[in-house]
């Protein structure tokens, strides 16, 4: 049985949006007060595929709470995320998420980033057909397909938010992490040969990181002609304009029959953040204040059901048998 990493780390600080996963060779980048910090990863176990990515900021604590654009920011990925999670299930159709993240984040004045992809992930497979967009722009819109949920399937759920445009873009830092594509192609450099091979036999067709071969120059020179053959897939690192922050949040849901079930968890402690902003529209209220766990709401229920059960066979009220004792002496 195989297992391993199903996607590999990545620390994207601030404004970078995504897939910043340095090299050996890389500088050094050390991480101060006030940073915004990203991390995303997954794994696979036979290859069935669990991501997760959370967001922090550096030295934060129930003393020294995040404020301003930063709290915004982490606090609107985390709502967007847990509004998501409510609507993902059996029957419910894509862009009705993609609809209620953009008003989730419009309340913190943040923006989804545009044209992300929250993928199905399947047996081996991490980027599945069906998907939920964030943000799309008007050709995105209309290329993107709807799809509708069904039961059994399995989500990663990604929200990618930032205080700026929503847009983020390359900027010259290197590609680090591929993916390999199912197709085929005579290679004509030993190096690059000697890649392809060993990246077929380690990673099949999950996301690696050129980070992950021992020996990294080599790597870098087979991966080039890999991507000018369109052998694998590029991750380039996005950023958003200087000045921004962005926030990530991502879990993977099973959609069961009775609800979804998350099955990947970061830690959200709301007593960090201090944020101006809240949600006020009734709609969004409501929905994010059902239960999101089917066992809890199940077992709410049937609490209430025996609380009621109860009521109905109690004896009647005290009050009751000595009014009726008066009755009958006055008689």
């Amino acid at each position: 049985m195989k297992k391993g990493i199903a996607f590999p780390t990545c620390v994207s600080t601030n404004n970078c949006v995504c897939h910043f996963s340095p090299l050996e060779s890389d500088k050094d980048y050390t991480l101060k007060n006030g940073d915004v910090v990203k991390i995303d990863l997954g794994g696979h176990i036979d290859g069935f595929i669990a991501v997760v990515a959370h967001t922090f900021v550096v030295g934060a604590s129930k003393d020294n709470k995040v404020t301003g654009r930063e709290a915004d920011v982490i606090v609107a990925a985390h709502t967007a995320a847990e509004a998501a999670l409510r609507l993902v299930k059996p029957g419910n159709e894509n862009y009705l998420v993609t609809d209620t993240i953009q008003k989730v984040t419009e309340s913190y004045q943040c923006k989804p980033i545009e044209g992300m992809l929250s993928h199905q992930l399947k047996r081996n497979v991490i980027d599945g057909e069906k998907s939920i967009i964030q943000n799309p722009n008007e050709a995105q819109r209309k290329e993107h397909e709807k799809c509708e949920f069904d039961v059994h399937e399995v989500y990663a759920i990604d929200m990618l938010v930032s205080t700026g445009e929503g847009k983020g873009k390359e900027s010259g830092t290197r590609t680090t992490v591929y993916k390999r594509k199912d197709v085929n192609y005579q290679l004509r450099m030993k190096a690059s040969r000697t890649f392809f091979s060993e990246m077929e036999r380690r990673f099949d067709l999950m996301p690696f990181t050129l980070r992950a071969f021992e020996e990294e120059k080599k790597a870098r020179l087979g991966v080039i002609e890999c991507v000018k053959h369109q052998l694998v897939d590029p991750f380039p690192v996005l950023w958003e304009k200087d000045g921004e922050f962005v926030a990530q949040i991502k879990f993977t849901v099973l959609l069961m029959p009775n609800g979804p079930l998350k099955i990947t968890d970061s830690p959200f402690d709301p007593e960090l953040y201090q944020t101006e902003h809240e949600v006020e529209d009734p709609e969004l209220k409501t929905l994010l204040s059902t239960s999101a766990n089917p066992k809890a709401a199940k077992k709410k229920k049937k609490k209430a059901a025996s609380k009621a059960a109860k009521e109905a066979t109690a004896p009647q009220p005290a009050k009751e048998e000595k009014a009726e004792g008066a009755a009958t002496e006055t008689k």
